[in-house]
């Protein structure tokens, strides 16, 4: 009799399972938030030891540009400013570019040319990041050199490859945004006489911005994280840009050249933990950035 009463009035086997597996989800929760927390506080406790040490001064790390670990001097600003003028142009071209495949993609072209398309976009977006480098090793310099002169190394070469990366991700997204917005909005758009374009600026459009902009953010912070493409094309020198055409560096391409070639507890390793540190504050600006569009969209 009590074996019927605790199997009547116990947890059943469903409320088992889900009990476990409630467990399971928050043990995986608790693994991902104390290995986040703890990535953030290794990377803060290295990042601001250059200043506690008095080896660097913070006003210099951020506004000097000169970068000489050598004799001591170790202003980021020229890393900041070419990271920052790479990402924010390879946003603005890409998106255009984006947003009107996008378009065509979801919009104008028929059902088959869409099944063909955006399984080669999708492909696009899996592609390592060396074989981008290695597509503006071999094409894009060589293009920048016959059109502007020079070496061809420099901003344009690496905005060109930047491009190149974030654009299919855009696209990606954007296609997403726009499948997102209800069919019933373009229905009755046409039905009210509006043409397709009307239908595409005046509804579409409008009802997609906040996935298109979480799209251009997101391609962004891909940019501005990449190390190795940029590396390959951008030439690797220290120093405030002057133009588009000269040799410059990023945090990233600083860091995987110089990382290797310091030893651990020097004030130049210690300055490349700082550059690391500015690097996941600016990840982080743009995983904010993208959630507030989110959230607004």
């Amino acid at each position: 009799m009590e074996n019927w009463h605790t199997y009547l009035t116990g947890a059943s086997k469903e409320r088992q399972q889900e009990r476990r597996g409630r467990w399971l989800t928050s043990l995986a929760l608790l693994v991902i938030g104390a290995l986040v927390v703890t990535i953030l506080l290794f990377l803060i406790a290295k990042g601001v030891r250059l200043f506690t040490t008095g080896e660097g001064k913070l006003t210099e790390f951020f506004f000097s540009p000169t970068w000489a670990p050598g004799a001591g001097v170790f202003g980021a600003a020229p890393m900041i400013v070419t990271s920052l003028i790479v990402t924010v142009v390879a946003g603005l071209i890409g998106l255009p570019f984006a947003l009107a495949v996008a378009l065509a993609v979801t919009e104008i072209l028929p059902p088959v040319a869409k099944k063909l398309l955006q399984p080669v976009i999708e492909l696009l977006v899996g592609i390592p990041s060396v074989v981008y480098g290695l597509v503006g090793l071999t094409v894009i310099v060589p293009a920048v050199r016959q059109l502007v002169g020079g070496t061809g190394f420099g901003l344009v070469a690496a905005i060109g490859v930047l491009y190149l990366m974030i654009m299919p991700t855009m696209t990606s997204m954007a296609i997403e945004a726009l499948q997102a917005v209800p069919k019933q909005q373009r229905q009755a758009s046409a039905g009210l006489g509006a043409t397709r374009w009307q239908t595409i600026h005046r509804v579409v459009l409008p009802a997609a911005r906040g996935g298109i902009l979480t799209a251009m953010i997101f391609g962004m912070a891909r940019a501005f994280g990449e190390a190795l493409a940029v590396q390959m094309v951008i030439g690797n020198a220290a120093i405030m840009p002057t133009s588009l055409q000269s040799s410059a560096a990023t945090l990233t391409s600083v860091l995987t050249t110089g990382m290797g070639n310091t030893i651990m507890g020097t004030a130049a390793n210690d300055a490349l933990w700082a550059l690391a540190l500015v690097l996941l504050a600016m990840s982080l600006l743009f995983n904010l950035g993208m959630r507030l569009v989110t959230k607004k969209g």
